[in-house]
């Protein structure tokens, strides 16, 4: 402790480069600042200071100390605030970005605010690719892997893409055999919000048959408007499994070309890289991991059964 109260005079002289004031600072005399920094140099071999009748600046060996210093302090910062704070309940606001899947979420989401209801939940839903730090989201789920070094991640689960169509549009057009058979079908396009280029459905091409074009009868940047469209029987869409899963129990949805698909993504939550991590934070990432780990077990089950 003799030690830390050293640094923490040390870097109060070195950034107002005066032991008077220093002194001010931390409630105590100049001399008893200009003490402690002599018995760190001592300690430490070297001199952290030239001095003057007038002022105080740092040596070579002081500058470099002091960034260390600086770091020093503010890690004993971060856990004297992470040790106060589970002491208390998890509260405040927090700004979250979310993909436009509500059936996947919500209940989750519900379920959250009933578990810590001193939590204020500020929630963006949009399949828009936010920028998490500079658009301030505290944390924000996505699919795919992560590209950006300042963001820490957990993954929440995995997901298939899948072609799914009425039973009615099949009836009446047919069913596709191969890909290529595609090219005479309505296709129902998923286009990304912030590129405006469609999602390429997930499917095996055989080399040897010439290449060709996936019409686009509707484009949409919304997963269950294209849907909605395909249940009424206008078309095949490419959409995640646990979105169609419970309209192809109900004969709403039938799966096409499923031996062609390959694919699997996965979802995560995305974060502010930071040592200290809050306890709002903390908490609903661990429910929202609980929560998909949960609901994927009660996916295989239904799918057993």
């Amino acid at each position: 402790m003799e030690s830390l109260s050293g640094i923490a005079f040390f870097v109060q002289a070195a950034e107002t480069r005066s032991f008077s004031e220093a002194g001010r600072n931390l409630g105590v005399s100049s001399s008893a600042v200009g003490k402690s920094v002599s018995r760190l140099e001592e300690r430490l071999g070297v001199r952290l200071f030239h001095r003057s009748t007038r002022s105080i600046t740092l040596t070579a060996e002081g500058a470099l100390f002091l960034e260390r210093c600086r770091r020093i302090l503010c890690e004993v910062e971060a856990a004297e605030l992470e040790l106060s704070e589970t002491l208390q309940a998890p509260r405040g606001r927090l700004r979250i970005s979310l993909p436009l899947v509500g059936m996947l979420v919500m209940p989750a989401l519900t379920a959250f605010m009933h578990r810590y209801p001193a939590i204020e939940l500020d929630v963006d839903i949009s399949d828009r690719l936010v920028d998490v730090i500079e658009e301030g989201f505290d944390v924000v789920m996505r699919t795919g892997e992560p590209s950006d070094s300042r963001l820490m991640s957990r993954p929440l689960g995995n997901y298939r893409l899948q072609l799914v169509a009425s039973p009615d549009y099949l009836a009446r057009r047919g069913m596709p055999e191969v890909p290529a058979d595609l090219a005479q079908h309505a296709c129902l396009q998923h286009k990304f919000p912030s590129t405006g280029k469609f999602e390429p459905w997930p499917l095996k091409r055989d080399e040897k048959v010439p290449a060709w074009t996936l019409p686009a009868t509707m484009a949409c940047n919304t997963s269950a408007a294209l849907m909605d469209v395909a249940m009424a029987g206008l078309g095949i869409a490419c959409l995640p499994d646990f979105m169609v899963r419970q309209a192809i129990m109900r004969g709403e949805l039938v799966t096409v070309l499923d031996a062609y698909i390959e694919h699997q993504g996965t979802f995560r939550l995305l974060w502010p890289s930071s040592k200290h991590l809050a306890p709002k934070l903390r908490v609903f990432i661990d429910f929202m991991v609980d929560a998909f780990s949960a609901g994927n077990n009660m996916a295989r089950e239904e799918i057993r059964n």
